[in-house]
């Protein structure tokens, strides 16, 4: 399957959980960009810091926030 930019109209397009989705206005992408942006380069600021289970668990922690944050952008 191809990827498809989470930013675009055809997000739905690899997503078989959620069956309807909104459009979301040009502000609201740009937001949903940002917010995955940071959570990157928290992940890589933790990466760089080494590897142990309190790091992992943040990791965890830090994508879950994103989900969350762009679950209730895009909701």
């Amino acid at each position: 399957m191809s990827n498809v930019d989470s930013a675009s109209d055809a997000r739905t397009a690899n997503n078989g959980v959620r069956h309807q989705y909104r459009v979301l206005s040009d502000e609201e992408k740009a937001a949903m960009v940002a917010l995955k942006d940071l959570g990157a380069a928290f992940l890589e600021k933790i990466d760089a810091l080494g590897q142990s289970r309190e790091y992992s668990i943040a990791k965890t922690k830090i994508e879950e926030a994103v989900m969350w944050a762009v679950k209730g952008l895009t909701a």
